[in-house]
This record gives C-alpha cells, structure tokens and sequence, in this order.
C-alpha cells in the first residue's frame, strides 16, 4: 500500500517520510487516531516505504520485489497482531491470518464490529491473549528474512490487558533493525507500561471535505448528498461509507419494527422477536441496543422541536420523524431509553437475553401502547 492512495493526511505522510529520508525513525511508535481515519493503511505504507528498494520523493515506489509483497501483504518481515477470539484451535493470531489479510485488501477501513463479523465470534470477548504476546517476541527473535528492517503492527494495543507486559522487554530494547507500530484509538486504555516506551504519532480525524470528496467518487453520490453524509460521519470513513450504503436502514428497520410491535400489543410478534434477537450474540445484542438509545435521542431532538440537529441519514430521518409525530412522546422516548441502557447494561454482565429482550419488549407495550411510565419518571413532567 502507498501513501498516495491513503486518503487524506497530507501532513502526517510528509512527517512519516521525512523521519526515514533523516534516519530518525523511532523503534516503538503510537498511531493514535480515531476510528476510521486510515492509521492501518498509513502504518502499512509507512513500512512499505520503509523497506522500498527504490524510494520516491514522497512514497515507495510500487514496483520493487519488497513492495509487491507488501501489497499483497505477504512479505516475511511483516508481522500482524490483532485482538481475536482464541478458542481450542485459535490461539494466536497468525491462525487467523487468512481472514485478517482478506479483510484489508478488501478494505483497509475497519472496525472492531467489522472485524468481529469475519470471524466466529459468538459470545466470546476479543482480546490479545498471553500466548500470541509470547509468539511475537518468538517471530522477531529470528533475523530479518529479506528486508533491512522486520516490522510489526499490532492494532489496538488497549485489548492487550496485563499480557502486554510480556513484551516491555521487547519494545525497550528490541533486536536490531525491528520497528513495533502500535494503532490504538483510545490512549486511556493502554497500559501505562507500554505507552512510556513509545513515540506518540497523533492522527487526526478526517475533514469533511477529504470524506464527502472520496464519497462522491466512490459511491456516485451528488455532492448535497455527500456533504450531508460527511457530517453525520464526522470524520469518521467507516461511518460514512455505511451511511451511504445505508446499511444502517437493517437496524433502524429491526428497531422500528420492534416499536410498532410494542404499539399494535402484538405480544405473539414479540415473542418471535425475543426468539430471534438471543440468537444474535452479545455484542450484536448490545450494538442494536446502542442504536435504540441513539436512535431514540434523535428522537427526543424531533420532538423537541430541533430537527436542524438531527444526526440520521434522510430515509431513516423519515420514519422517526413519522414516529415522533404519530406515537412517541418525549416522556415516553426517555423511559424507553431508560430500559435500553438498563438492558445493555445487563447483557453486559451475561443476562440471559431471552428473558431480558422479553422484559425489554413487555416494557415497551406498557410504555407505548398503555402510556404507563416506569416508576421514578413521571414526577419530572408534572
């Protein structure tokens, strides 16, 4: 991957080439930057360039042996670690290694819901487990294959818990010629340990005009369309490229549909639903339960008169608008939130979801169909 085909981040690409072209590149760096503002794809390039046979000016060259594998991601001397779900046969990340490689050629902008969709995830929590910390210092223990310098890219470095101090040693004194490149989103959730060993590289957000612009040239959409998506996004491509592929319209159908239910006291339907949504997972379950609240705050903005600040893609405004003005009311938005985050709370903590996704959905037929606000909610709009 070169860096011309990154999007934005003009000024950290030129201060990545320019710490290789002063020979002042740090052997333990931070890429901190928020979600979906391309920090695996510049760590990429970056060690493309790195490694290139034949450097440009400003980015590798695309065509040497070192950098046609690192297209394909397949040269000896780079290295992936992950957050995965070890199981009896995954224990490491290179037995994943197959998937991880086909979701960046797919697409180098990800997430963690992403991630966790190409693998088998059931109710498993994802983290960086002690045996792949001990593979890592295993693999770069051995001298460089082909290239002058062996890297390692570890994304989200906050799933590493108390096993990341296996590799301080590592990463303060690491072999010669070894580069550790660290992606995280949130400095708080490193371990202090690690993050006083590494150089910070901050990366900011995407501007607007970087995101509506790839929009409108990748998914053909007009420019008013693309502004709009952009700012919902704020910054953030993954976000972005969902909304414009709407493929938020299956949670925003599933959630308005499990209103309706409530509604139309359609106790059988509900039933059904409860049936369907244990099934889901736990962080499917919790990631539907998030979009209710956030959906439902929308709402409460609807009906508070301040549509201007309503952060939903058009289709999806449509229907909560509809459902703002025909069924909802804001007592009625904020006691339904209030047992989202009670129920998100508590699948979290391993709930049975087939009798908290009952109760959940009982409460909305009292709430909405019978107008009855939970205890404790009713004497603020008196």
């Amino acid at each position: 991957m070169q860096f011309k085909e990154i999007i934005g981040q003009g000024k950290v690409k030129q201060q990545l080439v320019q710490t290789v072209k002063e020979n002042r590149v740090s052997h333990a760096q931070l890429f901190l930057s928020p979600a979906g503002s391309g920090a695996v794809p510049l760590a990429i390039a970056y060690a493309q360039y790195i490694n290139c046979l034949d450097k440009q000016e400003a980015d590798s060259c695309g065509e040497c042996s070192s950098c046609r594998k690192y297209e394909r991601l397949i040269h000896p001397d780079l290295h992936f670690s992950y957050p995965f779900f070890a199981s009896a046969n995954t224990k490491t990340a290179i037995d994943v290694l197959e998937d991880w490689r086909n979701m960046l050629l797919h697409d180098a902008y990800f997430d963690m819901d992403i991630w966790r969709s190409k693998l088998d995830a059931a109710n498993k929590q994802a983290n960086i487990p002690i045996a792949e910390c001990h593979d890592i210092i295993k693999k770069l223990s051995y001298k460089a294959f082909e290239a002058e310098t062996k890297v390692l890219i570890m994304w989200l470095p906050e799933y590493l818990d108390k096993a990341g101090n296996a590799l301080l040693k590592l990463i303060e004194e690491p072999p010669a010629n070894t580069l550790f490149i660290l992606i995280a989103q949130s400095q708080d959730q490193i371990l202090t340990t690690i993050l006083s060993r590494t150089q910070i590289v901050k990366i900011p957000k995407l501007t607007g005009e970087e995101v509506s612009s790839y929009l409108m040239h990748s998914s053909g959409l007009t420019a008013h369309q693309a502004i709009d998506y952009a700012f919902l996004a704020d910054g953030n491509l993954i976000e972005a490229k969902a909304l414009a592929a709407d493929t938020q319209s299956d949670s925003s159908g599933t959630f308005t549909a499990w209103l309706r239910m409530g509604f139309g006291n359609k106790v059988p339907d509900l039933i059904d639903f409860t049936d369907d949504a244990a099934k889901w997972g736990r962080e499917n379950q919790k990631n539907f339960l998030k979009y209710g609240v956030n959906y439902l705050r929308e709402c409460c903005l609807i009906l508070s008169g301040a549509e201007a600040l309503v952060k939903l893609p058009p289709l999806t405004f449509e229907t909560a608008k509809k459902l703002s003005t025909h069924v909802l009311t804001l007592p009625m938005a904020e006691a339904i939130i209030g047992e989202l985050e009670k129920a998100h709370y508590h699948i979290e903590r391993n709930a049975n979801p087939k009798i908290l996704f009952l109760d959940v959905s009982l409460q909305l037929v009292k709430i909405i169909k019978f107008k009855t606000l939970p205890a404790g909610t009713q004497y603020i709009y008196n």
